[in-house]
């Protein structure tokens, strides 16, 4: 079998923190009077904290000093990973243990490409990290998505050609970053939105044993 590269976001792919961030950003937004809706942090997806933060600011109509702003940015990570430190393995989505197995039991190369600087520690606490050879995360890139750098180091550090390496990606930007790094990108979730995906698969529980090893063939 050939060997390709599989780079996972984490959020929204492998675990759903989605929620957690829900409820740490808005009771950021409603701490500083701003109304904050599930619509809203949608918009938030693969979006940086500091870009997340402006744009809740830019929502209410509000400005405050650089001061307070680094000290809102701590203060909803801290709430965040209060959740985070309560997860377990129950909270991987279905069948992505599946799918990890393959991988590993067929010798391919397989990475984390998240915008999370928490991904490390919510691997370990899933128990999914020694699943992956690499991971690049918030702590390791500079650019946002869709920007490719977090894929495009992915892809050397499991020394992997770009085109040689598939995506699997929940938000449109990282639906966008994959495509212009020119590799396979798979989206995960809704078929409406993430129409620039090469492959769009509801959950993993769509994506068949057989799939993965036509796309590893290609």
């Amino acid at each position: 079998m050939n060997t390709k590269g599989f780079i996972f976001d984490l959020d929204g792919v492998i675990v759903d923190t989605a929620k957690y961030h829900f409820l740490a950003w808005k009771k950021l937004a409603n701490s500083i009077d701003v109304d904050f809706n599930k619509e809203q942090n949608e918009q938030l997806k693969g979006v940086s904290r500091v870009k997340s933060l402006e744009k809740i600011l830019a929502w209410g109509n509000k400005s405050i000093s650089e001061d307070e702003f680094m000290s809102l940015m701590a203060k909803k990570n801290d709430d965040y990973l209060s959740y985070i430190n309560k997860m377990g393995e129950d909270e991987i989505l279905p069948d992505v243990p599946k799918i990890l197995n393959y991988l590993k039991t067929n010798n391919q190369a397989i990475a984390l490409g998240s915008a999370s600087k928490n991904a490390r520690k919510i691997l370990e606490k899933v128990n999914l990290i020694s699943s992956f050879q690499a991971i690049v995360d918030g702590n390791d890139v500079s650019k946002a998505k869709p920007d490719p750098e977090v894929f495009l180091i992915g892809a050397k550090l499991l020394n992997q050609k770009p085109e040689n390496c598939v995506v699997f990606e929940d938000s449109v930007a990282g639906i966008q970053a994959a495509n212009i790094a020119n590799m396979i990108s798979i989206g995960i979730g809704d078929k409406n939105v993430l129409h620039e995906a090469d492959y769009i698969f509801k959950d993993f529980t769509e994506i068949s044993t057989d799939f993965i090893k036509e796309l590893v063939k290609k």
